[in-house]
């Protein structure tokens, strides 16, 4: 591993001093980012698993008798824009990334549909009237929710690599969570609307979110592109985002990175076959479990606990509004940095223990913290109920781990979608923690919620083994392989998605 290592080196200081010189094309061009970790060689360390376009060289399309093997569908979007030949620029792919970066994860078609969807719905809870009808629309609206952060993983993934995909999904949590903030300040002032027309300050506050939801999906509609390749049009511009050129930069970057990008055009429905089968993966269910548990010690402060103590240690509306935003500004900031840490450290599911032993510390301080309500005691809980909802997220993390572990657009949709609905049970079950009766302290809730990080610990460690020794099987096995038995391999398996085994040594 550590010979490895000196050697990706030793090619990186090559691409660096190659692309100095004008005369010289830097080896970087053939083979994509070398820093990107999908672009270098898999480790047994590693818990990304490693399908056929990871181990090996540095890419899929080194070796041009095997790139035969890794060509997109005649159907898929970017299909005459790939060429396993083409080279380029470092600088140009940093340009047209950073271009990329006016997007926002939203959809083409489907997911602004469902924006508008859910916005009507939302808007609607303006007339409830009793609680049938709360029922229904809190009913309508996780039906209309439910697709839509797997369709936005799986759409960023059209433009993003597996290594650029955690940032960027840091960045829609950073705006998710920043709606808080803007929420806290202006309910203060739409509840004041209460007796405008006659209707109550919270039915106000349901019509116009609605309504500001709804403008923003109809907008989403008309500006954000199938894919790198369709960006022209009357709303975009006649020229699109990209030259013909950036395009192609595009499609082969995504396509090196992860061939299996081009097994499906970004329209193609999964059938019922395919998605049992992504449901019959095993590979995937160790992510899943962790959407039920590795939440569930922060969920209670961040949903609901740190508003009912401030109103209980009576603070008025407006005052409890102020008061959470710290918490909202401590979970941005612990989510960008973590997501940068586990990048630059080629770690995840161990970092992920961070959250797991700050959640211990501040739920042990509240523990044995006396019951009162002098003005130490009610800062002291609010600071480590702060501390509690700010915690370090990884959701993007394990979103991005879901994806790069899929191995075939199919999985990615469905196992985002599956980790994602893992996720909202875990919601559910943590709304249970905090009970009536263990008011207003919740002595025996953070009991609990203390035997569950102790519990998710050992899942994440349990998890990150699980994928190591997968991967150190694979690369075995690959490894054993004659050029002969591995170019018959990839000429005849039927193996899909993550199960394939690795190519190019």
């Amino acid at each position: 591993m550590s010979e490895r290592k000196h050697e990706l080196r030793e090619e990186r200081k090559i691409s660096q001093s190659d692309s100095d010189d004008p005369d010289k094309s830097p080896s970087y061009i053939q083979h994509g980012a070398p820093d990107s970790p999908s672009a270098s060689p898999a480790s047994s360390g590693s818990e990304l698993l490693t399908p056929a376009h990871v181990i090996g060289k540095r890419t899929t399309f080194d070796t041009s008798e095997l790139s035969e093997f890794y060509k997109p569908i005649d159907s898929y979007e970017g299909r005459h824009r790939f060429d396993p030949d083409f080279q380029w620029d470092a600088q140009e792919e940093k340009k047209i990334v950073r271009k990329d970066l006016k997007m926002n994860t939203n959809g083409t078609r489907w997911i602004p549909i469902q924006m508008v969807s859910w916005s009507l719905i939302a808007a609607c809870q303006a007339f409830l009237q009793n609680k049938s009808s709360y029922y229904v629309c809190r009913a309508l609206l996780g039906i209309m929710e439910g697709g839509f952060i797997p369709d936005n993983v799986l759409y960023l993934s059209y433009f993003y690599k597996s290594a650029e995909l955690p940032t960027r999904l840091s960045l829609f949590w950073v705006s998710y969570e920043f709606t808080y903030i803007v929420s806290a300040l202006a309910a203060y002032g739409i509840l004041h609307m209460s007796g405008i027309s006659g209707l109550a300050g919270w039915r106000w506050l349901f019509a116009l979110e609605g309504t500001v939801t709804g403008l923003i999906g109809i907008a989403t509609y008309f500006y954000l592109p199938p894919s790198p390749c369709q960006t022209a049009s009357w709303f975009r511009g006649k020229n699109g985002w990209f030259t013909p050129h950036e395009e192609k930069i595009m499609v082969n970057r995504i396509l090196r990175d992860d061939p299996s990008k081009g097994d499906m055009h970004n329209r193609q429905a999964v059938d019922f076959g395919g998605f049992w089968k992504c449901l019959c993966d095993r590979h995937m269910w160790p992510i899943y479990f962790l959407g039920l548990c590795w939440m569930l010690p922060f969920y209670p402060s961040q949903s609901q606990y740190l508003t009912l103590i401030l109103r209980s240690d009576g603070f008025t509306t407006f005052q409890t509004n102020l008061l959470t935003i710290p918490a909202y500004v401590l979970f941005i900031i612990n989510l960008l940095f973590w997501t940068q840490i586990t990048e630059w450290l080629n770690e995840r599911f161990l970092l992920v223990c961070v959250n797991e032993i700050w959640c211990m510390a501040a739920l042990i301080a509240l523990e044995v913290m006396p019951a009162g309500t002098s003005g130490n005691l009610r800062w002291g809980r609010y600071a480590c109920t702060v501390l509690l909802a700010g915690s370090p997220y990884f959701h993007a993390i394990i979103v991005a781990i879901t994806s790069r572990n899929a191995g075939s657009v199919r999985t990615r949709t469905v196992a985002s979608a599956i980790y994602n609905m893992s996720v909202q049970a875990s919601n559910i079950i943590g709304s249970q923690i905090y009970r009536n009766n263990d008011k207003p302290y919740y002595r025996k809730g953070n009991i609990a919620l203390l035997v569950l990080t102790a519990w998710n610990i050992c899942a994440l460690v349990s998890t990150k083994f699980f994928y190591v020794s997968v991967n150190s099987r694979r690369e075995r096995v690959w490894n054993d392989m004659s050029k002969e038995e591995k170019e018959h391999y990839l000429a005849t398996t039927k193996d899909e998605g993550n199960r394939r085994y690795v190519h190019l040594s």
